[in-house]
């Protein structure tokens, strides 16, 4: 069965020697301490290691079921989910006033990435919860805050997003589920939704929902979408649980993976609802979670390729076949270990090179969310915007193709369950599609967010990336990263000017190009992050640290991902300036 162990070193050395957490400013960041936050880390790690971990493959091999109207999961997910919930786990990055523990959105990120990393299904139930939570504080009313918010901190009860219909996914503008007002305020909501990640369990005393519908006077399309808390039960107003509300589940979703979490099909007959924000505004009050969420799932992307990556690790250390050109290295053995093998090596090395890059990355994009919120900076509200596309759809791409390769390690042993392989490849697989299908964010990131404030935000990355750049002109320790990373950072701009000069006349010129623009501005991302670390990890060195081997393999991977990854950057520009001719050449009767 796969083990895991939680990265904390890693995660110590991004807060502290990267981002150096303690010198920002952020309001909240003066409490991130470096013992403080081994403290949470390690604390945490403890959980995801011991008692999430073992029910990683428990949730796969039983999956949820429904009976009688009543979800159950997995053997042991319940003690599990209220050891997060005693340990507080939920509320780290939460306000106070609510219960939370008011830390910054970045020390959640870190303690989210382990918990996915060792039970990717079981960690969406209080993902999700965290999300709907996050909607209620941008756009609830205070008594909306004060009747659900305690209780879902807390995880007495949960929460949901709902908005895919069978017949609408991304195209919301489509959904049929209605809302009609009532005397008293309410709503009584109608419809059907699928795809309900965590819609029911029983875990908790409440399911929180959080519905789109369409109310009477929106108009057509999006425009006439609203958002709906829709209780499980109704809410006294003493806070009590009422009766059951007319919403049910009619199925559980069979799936490739995640089947440890509830995906259900969610029945909503005239289920009472209250609007929450504004009448004809839900898309916006929704895009607060659907944002989060998107950080959240990128976060998922590499957390399932970091599992993956150790397990694949042990096994090449302790799988014997074939000996070592350059000279046998077990000499007691019938075959040396794999791990001498140059092309074992080569997808260790890319998994390893991506999984550390995108760790830097997210929490990059972390630190971002709260400079945002905490200090009120719009320039970093509007560059996370910028990347939140990227960190979705590059890393959850690369996050699945790094856990095939784990499997690849193993060879025919990693397409046996017994070894466990195979789920990390299942379970990542639908990070590619869900909070927005990764082709969406390539138009999102090239249609939308390229041009957000007239390219303010996008010239930002490209002067920071060049301020990187030429901060270690003349240092020669640093070109193996300096010089890779200016290329890639050209080629991006040179993409970028493509879209500017042929999108406008023929705008499928853009769109044709956008998912490589989307990887090619990932590995420049990734690039970026790699020279902040190797900065770190040579002042490090020079300083004198008693653990030369942690930094001296720090930047031995960097150089790793600055000759080998980055030069897919060149691929990816070649790709965009064939332009749209190559993809809409057949007519669609010709496939």
């Amino acid at each position: 069965m796969p083990v895991y162990t939680a990265p904390t070193k890693d995660m110590q050395f991004v807060l502290h020697e990267m981002l150096k957490v303690g010198e920002t400013g952020i309001p909240g960041y003066d409490e991130l301490e470096r013992d403080f936050t081994a403290a949470v880390l390690d604390e945490a790690g403890k959980l995801a290691g011991e008692v999430l971990a073992p029910l990683n493959a428990v949730g796969d091999q039983e999956g949820c079921r429904l009976e009688n109207g009543v979800v159950y999961t997995p053997t042991g997910f319940k003690d599990a989910f209220e050891a997060v919930k005693e340990g507080g786990w939920n509320g780290l990055d939460l306000p106070e006033e609510f219960g939370g523990q008011g830390l910054p959105y970045v020390m959640g990120t870190a303690v989210g990435e382990m918990f996915v990393s060792a039970n990717m299904a079981f960690n969406m139930y209080q993902g999700l919860t965290h999300g709907a939570i996050s909607a209620i504080l941008a756009h609830g009313s205070e008594a909306q805050k004060a009747k659900y918010l305690p209780k879902m901190v807390s995880m007495d009860w949960t929460g949901t997003m709902n908005l895919t219909e069978p017949h609408c996914g991304t195209d919301l503008g489509l959904l049929r589920s209605k809302a009609e007002p009532q005397d008293d305020g309410s709503y009584k909501i109608t419809g059907q939704k699928i795809f309900i990640s965590a819609g029911d369990h029983d875990m908790s005393e409440n399911v929180i929902h959080l519905v789109l519908a369409k109310a009477p006077g929106g108009g057509e399309g999006t425009k006439g979408i609203s958002l709906f808390i829709v209780p499980k039960f109704l809410v006294n107003e003493d806070g009590s649980l009422g009766e059951r509300n007319g919403v049910s589940v009619g199925k559980i979703e069979e799936k490739m993976g995640i089947h440890g979490n509830a995906t259900c099909v969610m029945n909503y007959d005239g289920a009472t609802g209250y609007l929450i924000g504004e009448l004809h505004k839900g898309m916006r009050a929704m895009f607060t979670m659907m944002n989060e969420a998107r950080l959240g799932v990128g976060l998922q992307g590499y957390a399932q390729a970091e599992a993956a990556y150790q397990n694949a690790v042990a096994y090449a250390r302790d799988r014997l076949q074939g000996r070592d050109v350059t000279g046998t290295k077990n000499p007691d053995g019938a075959a040396d270990p794999i791990i001498v093998h140059p092309d074992v090596r080569r997808m260790l090395m890319d998994q390893k090179a991506f999984v550390e890059g995108a760790r830097a990355f997210t929490f990059w994009g972390a630190h971002l969310i709260d400079k945002a919120h905490r200090s009120d900076d719009k320039d970093a509200e509007g560059l996370i915007s910028l990347l939140t596309p990227v960190i979705k759809g590059f890393q959850t791409d690369k996050g699945f193709e790094m856990a095939v390769q784990a499997q690849q390690v193993y060879g025919g042993h990693g397409y046996i369950e017994e070894q466990g392989m195979s789920q990390f490849a299942r379970d990542a697989r639908i990070a590619m599609i869900y909070e927005g299908a990764n082709g969406i964010q390539a138009l999102d990131l090239v249609g939308r967010k390229l041009a957000q404030d007239g390219g303010k935000h996008v010239m930002a990355f490209f002067e920071m990336v060049k301020a990187e750049c030429k901060a270690h002109d003349g240092d020669e320790r640093m070109k193996g990263f300096v010089e890779p990373l200016k290329a890639a950072s050209k080629q991006l701009q040179a993409a970028g000017m493509f879209f500017m000069q042929n999108g406008m006349k023929n705008p499928n010129a853009a769109l044709s190009g956008s998912y490589d623009f989307m990887h090619l501005m990932g590995h420049v991302c990734l690039g970026l992050m790699w020279a902040r670390m190797a900065k770190a990890a040579y002042a490090a060195l020079d300083a004198g640290t008693g653990d030369a081997a942690f930094y001296e393999t720090k930047i031995a991977t960097g150089r790793y991902y600055m000759a080998r990854q980055l030069p897919a950057c060149a691929m990816h520009l070649a790709r965009i300036e064939s332009g749209a001719d190559p993809v809409m050449a057949l007519d669609a009767e010709a496939f």
